[in-house]
């Protein structure tokens, strides 16, 4: 049996005797693309190339391309391990012509690879092609038809629409009609009874697209219509998993070698079996396509969070999770321990894993621990819910996700598997109320380029030239959130666009009538866009474009110092140290880096001398271009989530060597100085820096400086740890006192301001002697004998806005705790809080009365 890895080193081999050179596959993680968040099509790195903006290095190409399909029109989150062939994360292998060969050649490469080596069996397979459309005055593709002929029979070659044969990479941009190519892997009895040609393309799981060939030819405007490309494009992409199911003669793409290495680990692992049982196969196919997934993101960079891209991929491990926990019974973190496994099945072609196989499992296990505890909160809720009604209504599902953290996939999982219909339409009106009422910007409208001139730009080019003469080549406008601005390509630029953590440069382009502000610069498909407020009045005249010299130097001397930091932490903490993010502009630096551990106080400080020290060296910065591999054989440091050319940019100076696009000072003592200023956890195994540099440190010890004089002035004590030591112990000893003082007068008054409206509620009101910072300190003391048995309110005014404590003895804990009558308050009238079940706090509630609280909370 050929395995999956050897069938993919045979597609790439098969194409490389073709005269077609191998590309590495990109990052599943998009970069300089606002209209992908995940890489998901082989196409996606050669996009620039379509849309004319990039010369090909070579004009054949062949890959092995990473792809995750959890987001936007290609989110097939739904369908997994419910079915035998969808997946979040897959391999598509492809082939790329950039204007070289055309359809006959694409359609002889596939049959030759598919059948003489494959082996397929040619009875089995069907294509089709495209059947033409009227409204973009397109005829049917006779000539693809044609050339089947020359290898099929014509009841194996069909015409289908649109819909099915006509790819698009978005609602504007290259697009073109594609032959799709199918394969029959039913048995020799269903082949008998009804035709393959019946099926296609009718979601029948053994019937199944396995490769799909598309000739790129035309270009669509934002107005929807079509024009020639002068090039003629071949994009094709074939599913690994899928050619492997078929050559492996499987039914299920969840049977081929790699994902049974999968599920036999965690079978065994915990006396399961695969196979037997429908909902336990569903599971286990669920966990082991989740958990490749994961693994395959984070070892592209992504960390787990709540937020775009992060929050995805926290969804898929949360979604396998609760399938272990709700459907296995496997009650503590299991998916980490699969990490090796993968690992070791990718070992020989995606060496990233094991290169970050800790950060890996870490990252897992964290994120499993913490979900663990918010499913089994969730499903104790729901099944709450379900003591009086047969179902949870859309309010239910959205208190659910909003109160609870609890996704509503994981909720609709469980209604169907209890055979119910989730009430959807009502949770995402409920959603769509929350989403309006915090939404500050509305989704930006973009309209077409206007193209100025037809001269290429030569994109950013002002490592060194800070000013220089341009044109505008092509602008557009536009519209977000009610403001209007537009975007313009220059033919040359000397502005930085934001990248690699680097913030843009700002500045200006003028001309002896009209000064124009740079307010942001970006990447877009490797063209650099500047955002103005106002275009030229004449677009013939050439404009001078300059950089604000002062704040790029700020920001290039945080960039350099950046670089000296992880230098020094990969020397004082140890080589595991990884780059994981980072943001610097002309105000700070902050540093995300692999480490499990917090960093001691004293192990800071030697890390900050140590800086210093290289600062004060003066070590001359180095910058040049050289081979790849020549910086790799010089240990040069790279982001493993980036993808290199064959030429790079390398930064040097003492022993430290980074691959870096960014800009830098020419040496270190123009730093001057670097202050660390704080230290944080970001998630499981990532640490965070901050730091300042330059005059901004400066005037930071300066303040101190400052302050420190006005302390021991004050204190009439010369030495200032002395003076501060007094200082401290006087404010203990005076705000003691001064609790104690309150205190008394609190209780003196407290009989007198309760209004008890039930056996069971409490409020106290109008508490005009304290302030909410006195509510926080005093809230406990005050729950004497005689009150604990009530639900207290203490409800303070304060400059026109409410603050409240709420305190539930514990008879009362099982039906509402007090942080969660918190959350729902500050949910519905703004403000913020928190606490615990039985004291919580939230302050700047507004638009409201006590009345209106007291209604709300006796519902």
């Amino acid at each position: 049996m050929q395995t999956t890895n050897s069938i993919r080193e045979s597609f790439i081999s098969f194409f490389e005797k073709k005269s077609h050179k191998q590309a590495n596959s990109s990052s599943v993680i998009s970069k300089d693309d606002p209209s992908l968040m995940f890489v998901n099509a082989g196409m996606n790195q050669f996009k620039d190339i379509f849309l004319g903006y990039q010369k090909p290095d070579f004009k054949r190409v062949v890959n092995s391309q990473k792809c995750l399909r959890v987001s936007g029109k290609h989110n097939d989150l739904d369908q997994v391990g419910h079915d035998t062939y969808h997946h979040t994360f897959f391999e598509m292998l492809g082939n790329w012509s950039f204007g070289d060969y055309g359809k006959e050649k694409a359609i002889k490469y596939a049959w030759e690879f598919l059948v003489k080596i494959c082996g397929l069996d040619k009875s089995r397979i069907y294509v089709t092609v495209f059947n033409g459309n009227k409204e973009d005055n397109i005829s049917k593709d006779e000539e693809t038809f044609n050339l089947w002929k020359s290898y099929l029979p014509n009841d194996n070659i069909l015409y289908f629409d649109k819909d099915d044969n006509f790819w698009e990479m978005g609602d504007t941009g290259p697009c073109g009609p594609s032959t799709e190519i199918h394969y029959d892997n039913r048995n020799i009895s269903e082949i008998n009874k009804i035709s393959g040609r019946e099926i296609v393309n009718k979601n029948h799981p053994e019937v199944i697209e396995i490769w799909n060939i598309v000739f790129i030819n035309y270009n669509r405007s934002l107005a929807g219509k079509l024009s020639d490309l002068s090039t003629l494009y071949i994009d094709t992409g074939m599913g690994l998993e899928r050619l492997a199911m078929i050559m492996q003669k499987k039914k299920s793409n969840y049977d081929i070698d790699i994902f049974q290495s999968i599920i036999k680990k965690i079978t065994d692992d915990y006396k399961l079996n695969y196979g037997s049982e429908k909902k336990t196969d569903i599971a286990l196919r669920v966990i082991a396509d989740h958990a490749r997934a994961a693994v395959f993101s984070i070892s592209d960079g992504l960390v787990p969070s709540n937020n775009k891209s992060g929050y995805v991929i926290r969804r898929i491990i949360r979604r396998a999770s609760r399938y272990a926990y709700t459907v296995l019974e496997i009650k503590e973190p299991c998916i980490f321990k699969l990490v090796d496994t993968i690992a070791n099945i990718y070992s020989t072609t995606y060496n990233e894993i094991g290169e970050n196989l800790e950060m890996i499992k870490n990252l897992i296990l964290s994120e499993e621990k913490m979900f663990l505890k918010t499913l089994s909160l969730g499903l104790k809720r729901i099944n709450k819910y379900f003591i009086d009604k047969t179902n949870i209504s859309g309010d239910q599902i959205f208190e659910l996700y909003d109160t609870y953290g609890f996704p509503y996939d994981l909720t609709k999982d469980i209604l169907i598997e209890k055979g119910l219909v989730p009430d959807e339409k009502n949770f995402k009106k409920a959603l769509d109320i929350q989403k309006n009422r915090s939404r500050s910007v509305g989704k930006a409208i973009i309209g077409d380029w206007t193209v100025v001139s037809d001269m290429k730009s030569s994109g950013f080019i002002g490592y060194d030239i800070l000013e220089m003469t341009v044109r505008i080549i092509r602008y557009r406008q536009v519209e977000k959130a009610n403001r209007k601005i537009f975007q313009i390509v220059l033919d040359q630029t000397p502005f930085y666009p934001e990248s690699g953590g680097q913030v843009a440069d700002k500045g200006v382009i003028k001309n002896k009538t009209e000064k124009i502000k740079i307010l942001d610069v970006k990447k877009e498909n490797n063209i650099v866009v500047h955002d103005v407020d106002q275009l030229p009045e004449d677009f013939a005249n050439e404009l001078v474009a300059s950089v604000n010299i002062e704040r790029r130097h700020l920001i290039s001397i945080n960039h350099t110092a950046t670089h000296i930091l992880h230098n020094v932490l990969r020397k004082n903490i140890g080589v595991h140290v990884q780059q994981k993010g980072s943001f610097l502009d002309e105000n700070y630096l902050r540093f995300d880096f692999s480490n499990n551990d917090g960093i001691s106080k004293d192990d800071l400080l030697d890390i900050e001398n140590s800086v210093n020290d290289i600062i004060y060296k003066n070590h001359t910065v180095k910058i040049e271009e050289i081979d790849l591999k020549e910086a790799k054989d010089r240990g040069a440091i790279m982001l493993f989530e980036e993808k290199y050319q064959d030429k790079v940019r390398v930064v040097s100076f003492h022993d430290s060597v980074e691959l870096c696009g960014g800009t830098h000072v020419k040496s270190t003592s123009e730093i001057g100085l670097l202050k660390i200023v704080k230290e944080t956890s970001v998630s499981s195994g990532i640490r965070r820096i901050e730091a300042i540099t330059s005059k901004v440190a400066f005037n930071f010890l300066n303040q101190i400086e400052s302050s420190s004089k006005k302390i021991t002035e004050f204190i009439k004590e010369k030495n200032f740890d002395l003076a501060l030591d007094k200082m401290i112990y006087n404010y203990i000893s005076n705000h003691k006192q001064l609790i104690e003082v309150k205190s008394s007068l609190i209780r003196h008054k407290f009989e007198s301001k309760i209004n008890s409206l039930s056996d069971d509620l409490i409020v106290v009101s109008e508490l005009d002697f304290v302030n909410v910072k006195d509510l926080k300190q005093l809230g406990p003391i005050l729950f004497n004998k005689n009150l604990d048995n009530e639900i207290i309110l203490f409800f303070v005014k304060d400059n026109y806005k409410y603050s409240i404590m709420i305190h539930v003895p514990k008879k009362y804990q099982t039906k509402c705790q007090a942080d969660i009558l918190v959350k729902k308050l500050t949910k519905r009238f703004g403000g913020g809080g928190g606490g615990n079940k039985s004291i919580a706090f939230a302050g700047g509630l507004s638009r409201i009365s006590e009345k209106i609280i007291i209604d709300f909370l006796k519902k």
